[in-house]
């Protein structure tokens, strides 16, 4: 517990320093000469140099811990915020984003492999993922209106500055503060009659785990992508760094709202992700469709909709994984999310003139949901019965 708390307040700064740059980095790229669809690649190249990284930290997370690539991710992100706040035109933000894409790759696999692994038993993972869930909520509600107040009274340089500095004194925390020998323990492997013994190591792994899992994530970040490209935009671009903050910290309240409902855990994990993944699906729609609606209410359920989604995906896929190779399996969802995230906001750069990007967003999230696998395998049936019997006592 004590190690799952620390990983919380690390989890709370990080999360507080990258969410505080959401309203800031477009009117930064705008007061450097960028135009929109460059700012979509920016915001896309971001998220296409996370592809290595991903590749890296999944076996090797599985095989030294997590510890060094949650430092790694820390200190390297801290630096780049402090040589960021010193250029002066557009293609060194592209350059410092693409590298801040790759450093930061590892810091998401790394802390849900860990928190997974901090136990063996379903709910209590359960109540981990919530947990995260929770802390990523609370940080993001406040840093949005907070970056907005900092480069209100400091500018863009010194908030830069002052958000890197912030991620390098986390990174030394956690160095000091974290396990060093900390390598996560591995669940003893079940001996199962059926299981091909000619298979390797990692296809048996992978084998219960659908593709088709792993395209949820991916369509989930392109829509959140669209939005993050969409919403500094609007009004042509000249709408207040402060109101986008703002509307940045709605999302996230909404969130927290259903976080903090904790008889959700209670639900199969798919039943929440389908339900989640449906009602965000919904609120695109509406800001595609419906622009009568007060953008603030779509918004706040929207951000309920993933309080409701991201605990129930890391759930999902501890269960289908059956708790092994953890590392592995949050660096897929990790490839798979920042394949999306890449794709969206540069969607939205190319299209936003012809088409809503948020109609685009509502398509590719009830493609999603389609794709979801309904039909319960063998293997997916027998860990759902090993929970449920465990949950019994």
């Amino acid at each position: 517990m004590k190690t799952a708390i620390w990983l919380y307040l690390f989890l709370f700064l990080a999360v507080f320093d990258l969410h505080a740059q959401y309203p800031i980095l477009t009117p930064f790229a705008i007061s450097l000469g960028a135009a929109p669809t460059f700012i979509g690649w920016m915001m896309g190249i971001y998220s296409l140099t996370h592809l290595p990284g991903n590749l890296i930290a999944g076996t090797q997370i599985d095989k030294h811990g997590s510890r060094r690539y949650i430092v790694f991710s820390l200190l390297g992100a801290g630096i780049i915020l402090l040589i960021q706040a010193q250029i002066h035109t557009p293609w060194q933000l592209l350059a410092l984003r693409s590298i801040s894409g790759f450093v930061l790759a590892f810091l998401s696999p790394a802390c849900l492999a860990l928190l997974a692994q901090l136990s063996r038993d379903p709910v209590t993972q359960g109540k981990y993922m919530s947990g995260h869930g929770v802390v990523h909520t609370l940080a993001s509600v406040v840093s949005p209106a907070a970056g907005a107040l900092i480069v209100g009274s400091m500018g863009f340089s010194a908030t830069f500055a002052s958000l890197g500095y912030l991620l390098i004194l986390t990174g030394v925390i956690a160095f000091f503060s974290m396990p060093k020998g900390l390598v996560e323990p591995q669940p003893e492997k079940v001996t199962e009659p059926a299981q091909p013994n000619h298979l390797p190591e990692s296809k048996k792994v992978f084998l219960p785990v659908s593709w088709r899992y792993f395209a949820l994530p991916l369509v989930i970040a392109c829509a959140q992508g669209i939005l993050f490209f969409e919403l500094p935009l609007r009004g042509g671009g000249h709408s207040s760094i402060m109101s986008t903050g703002l509307l940045f910290s709605i999302i996230s309240i909404g969130a927290l709202f259903t976080l903090s409902m904790l008889f959700l855990n209670r639900y199969s994990p798919k039943l929440r992700v389908t339900a989640g993944v449906l009602l965000m699906s919904l609120c695109f729609f509406a800001l595609a469709a419906i622009p009568q609606l007060p953008l603030p209410t779509v918004l706040f359920v929207l951000g309920m909709s993933k309080g409701i989604t991201f605990p129930a995906m890391a759930t999902l896929f501890i269960r289908l994984s059956g708790g092994n190779k953890l590392g592995r399996i949050f660096s897929l969802q990790s490839i798979a999310t920042s394949i999306g995230s890449f794709i969206g906001p540069i969607a939205a750069g190319q299209i936003r003139v012809g088409v809503s990007p948020y109609f685009i967003g509502f398509i590719l999230l009830m493609v999603g949901i389609l794709l979801l696998p309904y039909f319960t395998s063998r293997r997916e049936a027998s860990l759902s019965t090993s929970d449920t019997k465990s949950v019994l006592g």
